[in-house]
């Protein structure tokens, strides 16, 4: 499941094993709770936590 990064306003594409990869070509290990840590700056990302949708799809609003 893709997440979103809110520390960059992109996407992250899972590849894996715990692995994602941003529209840049950057990796990232998803560390749970709603954190990713980048493989290379070693950066920590604030990401949603993939259990729920971004946006409102209910349609008995």
């Amino acid at each position: 499941m893709d997440k979103f990064d809110f520390t960059d306003g992109d996407f992250l594409h899972n590849l894996g094993g715990g692995m994602m990869m941003d529209s840049e070509g950057h990796m990232m290990q998803d560390m749970g709770s709603g954190m990713a840590i980048d493989m290379e700056s070693g950066e920590m990302h604030i990401t949603d936590n993939g259990s729920s949708s971004l946006v409102n799809d209910d349609e008995d609003d």
